[in-house]
């Protein structure tokens, strides 16, 4: 297990050099940035996070949906985070995304994630309530954060009519009973913004945000970074937004296209790891540019930025 020793960070305890989500977002929240959270699905693009992180000495959220747990291993996902964000001297999180599967998640909890998601939002709200409360007991007893997900995201190719739209955004009133409820510590809230690439414009309805976030206390999430203006993103982080996901961006960018990109000009029997490198780099330039949108430069220990 990841959490056998502790550290001092931030005047609180950090586990074997990670941080939980909590911690991370307390001080993004009162100085109106946001930590970015990136997937990662191997070491070349977790390497590319953490670098980057490093080079601007910035918070950073890791995450890591299930399928790509169930591709390193749950035991092996968090050393390798814990010992690179250790070796680059870095402020990150390690955060399990889009989870499902309760007994999944206390097993992540046991090997040392130091922040889970719970993702019941296509159950109905007494259901998700139910759920969410169950994994935040178990997580807490251990020292770990709990995000859930209240309203439905859709996938970027889904077409929603107006008259749909409002169904499937996030109610403020049923957030703060949510919230209140299970005690959860971050809130992905559906407000406009979808997983993959957009066909066109996101529509983000920012007062929604403003109003969730006057009346909970619960850091909230936005997922679908990818795609998102910059100018959007930075309103969503004002209206209260103080935890941002990309993922899509590092799969098809950062990881597919440079793969394929460079691994055909290679000649036979090349060196893998050059194309590898390569991935790692363009990583790390994704990140680098997503970190200085969401202001978070120079917030590794919650100072006042760069």
């Amino acid at each position: 297990m990841c959490r056998t020793q502790k550290m001092r960070r931030y005047g609180q305890e950090a586990i074997m050099g990670l941080y939980t989500l909590r911690e991370l977002l307390i001080p993004a929240s009162a100085g109106e940035y946001a930590v970015g959270s990136f997937n990662f699905f191997g070491l070349e693009n977790l390497q590319g996070i953490l670098l980057a992180a490093a080079q601007l000495h910035a918070p950073v959220i890791v995450q890591a949906s299930p399928g790509a747990v169930r591709h390193i291993g749950e035991k092996g996902i968090c050393g390798l985070t814990r010992s690179l964000a250790e070796e680059y001297g870095v402020t990150a999180a390690l955060h399990l995304d889009h989870a499902t599967e309760l007994d999944f998640i206390f097993r992540c909890v046991d090997n040392g994630f130091t922040s889970v998601m719970i993702d019941a939002s296509k159950k109905s709200f007494s259901e998700n309530v139910e759920l969410t409360q169950k994994v935040v007991e178990y997580a807490h007893r251990n020292g770990v954060s709990v995000e859930a997900e209240l309203g439905r995201l859709g996938g970027a190719e889904e077409e929603i009519r107006v008259s749909e739209r409002d169904a499937l955004f996030t109610d403020p009133e049923e957030a703060v009973r949510f919230v209140a409820l299970t005690g959860v510590d971050a809130l992905a809230i559906a407000v406009g913004t979808a997983h993959g690439f957009y066909k066109f414009e996101p529509d983000i309805d920012f007062d929604r945000i403003r109003e969730i976030h006057a009346k909970t206390n619960a850091a909230l999430v936005l997922h679908g970074g990818t795609g998102v203006s910059d100018s959007d993103l930075r309103r969503a982080i004002e209206a209260g937004i103080s935890k941002i996901n990309v993922g899509t961006e590092l799969w098809y960018n950062g990881y597919g296209n440079t793969m394929k990109k460079y691994a055909e000009q290679m000649p036979y029997n090349s060196d893998p790891r050059k194309v590898m490198a390569k991935v790692r780099e363009a990583c790390r330039e994704i990140v680098l540019k997503k970190i200085e949108i969401f202001g978070s430069a120079g917030r590794e220990t919650g100072g006042a930025g760069v």
